[in-house]
């Protein structure tokens, strides 16, 4: 075990690494119209360096599971980093879209190991009593991160070009790599296992299916082959996959923690959640850019204030959850995340920035009120030995839903768009972005049921 002193430098070191990496899963949102425009590709294409990006990570995360066990703590983190740090490097020098994915597969294949590895060891190390509050400290880098990268990365475009938001990175995560060379520990346990190949090709499979399946809607019709046949695929190899867990001795990833209510609840809203906020948040800078007409820097600083609230809360909500539990906070970030999507679908061109960015700061609220007790709730239902496979399970799914939210929310609104200009004419963008919104109403009215009729009054399932 590790005394105060290391388990608090540990904990620093995370925050920075997570910091820089969640930073990354967001950022170019702001920086993708002067991207498409560089690279001649049209929007449709350009969000897959987010949903590619979540993508990857997704893939990557029930790898974690596996690999966190089989390596040293220390050497797995240290290697994890450097990968984003290669990542980031690539997309610096890229002279073209397809070198710029690669360089976004390896950053996300890195923070799919960091992200997952962070949230074991933080509840590896911290009783029961203290994990509210850590995770909600922790639920800064994951959480406001992602929210106030498009602020400093339309800073960066405008001012910089946006090749400036990977060098920025990399002097991060270099700062990041070399006091995780000092102060980082084997914390968590090791064993000899069988690395399950099969297991992976075929979750690797599911994932990258459905996901490319729902992304090539907003591109091909509905019941078109390039829509259909990943799609397919995808959901069948899911069903394998998971009959392969529950069969094998020593699964790949341990599906039992899905026999749990409370797991299972999590789960269900941390997806929920991130199908809406990582489809919001590509929307909104388009929106102000494409649509509008305002510059990258313009679009950012709409964002900061929501970015700046969620900061301040979510320290505070770990603490709330805490004292209360999760029912209080799941009603209640569910209802303000579906108050300030209604109020996304009355906007017009002649809206003004600061009642959009009103709603942006409600829906952060929203967020920071959700997305890391969800986690702290869920994970404390579950077998201390089986927090490494639910941390896994529960990041990798949260995480498809973004890139399956991104790639949704996108194509409604560029079909909406498509289909309503000859009777639109120049108000078709605009009834596009409404529509999507009206779409996130109902994904977060899913969520409110959930969270009103879901039995959360407990803090773990005792």
């Amino acid at each position: 075990m590790v005394n105060e002193k290391q388990r608090t430098s540990i904990f620093i070191n995370i925050l920075i690494s997570c910091i820089a990496s969640s930073m990354l899963a967001t950022a170019l949102t702001t920086a993708l119209p002067s991207m498409v425009v560089d690279f001649h590709i049209s929007v449709t294409t350009g969000q897959w360096l987010t949903s590619g990006y979540s993508l990857a990570m997704g893939i990557t995360m029930p790898l974690t599971a596996f690999l966190i066990t089989k390596f040293p703590t220390r050497k797995l983190y240290l290697t994890a980093i450097s990968l984003f740090i290669a990542g980031l490097a690539l997309c610096v020098v890229a002279p073209n879209f397809v070198v710029l994915m690669i360089g976004r597969v390896l950053q996300a294949c890195g923070n799919g190991i960091l992200t997952s590895m962070a949230q074991v060891i933080l509840l590896t190390m911290y009783p029961l009593e203290k994990r509210g509050t850590i995770m909600g400290w922790y639920g800064l880098s994951i959480g406001a991160a992602p929210v106030i990268a498009p602020t400093i990365a339309g800073i960066l475009v405008d001012t910089s070009g946006w090749r400036m938001i990977f060098i920025a990175a990399i002097v991060i995560m270099a700062i990041s790599l070399v006091f995780a060379f000092m102060v980082f520990k084997d914390v968590l346990p090791t064993s000899k296992k069988h690395f399950d190949t099969l297991s992976f090709v075929i979750s690797g499979i599911a994932y990258a299916g459905i996901t490319l399946g729902i992304g090539n809607i907003g591109t091909y019709k509905l019941f078109s082959l390039p829509v259909l046949c990943p799609l397919i695929l995808g959901i069948l190899g899911m069903f394998i996959f998971a009959k392969r867990q529950f069969k094998r001795p020593e699964p790949f990833l341990d599906l039992h923690v899905l026999q749990n209510k409370v797991f299972v609840i999590s789960l269900i809203g941390s997806m929920l959640l991130y199908f809406v906020m990582m489809g919001s948040s590509i929307i909104l800078p388009l929106f102000i850019q494409t649509i509008k007409g305002f510059s990258a820097t313009t679009s950012g600083l709409v964002t900061l204030p929501g970015s700046l609230a969620m900061t301040i809360l979510s320290p505070f909500a770990g603490k709330i959850y805490d004292r209360f539990g999760m029912r209080r906070l799941f009603i209640a970030g569910a209802l303000v995340l579906l108050i300030s999507n209604v109020g996304m679908i009355f906007i017009t061109l002649k809206t003004s920035l600061i009642l959009i960015a009103a709603l942006n700061v409600l829906r952060s609220l929203a967020i920071g009120c959700l997305m890391m007790p969800l986690v702290t709730w869920g994970m404390s239902g579950i077998d201390v030995q089986m927090t490494a496979h639910g941390t896994a399970l529960l990041t990798s799914l949260r995480t498809i839903a973004g890139a399956v939210g991104s790639a949704i929310f996108v194509s409604i609104m560029s079909t909406v768009a498509k289909n309503s200009a000859a009777t639109l004419g120049a108000q078709a963008p605009m009834h596009g972005v409404n529509m999507t919104f009206l779409f996130m109403s109902l994904v977060s009215v899913i969520l409110m049921l959930v969270a009103i009729f879901a039995k959360t009054n407990q803090r773990s399932a005792e």
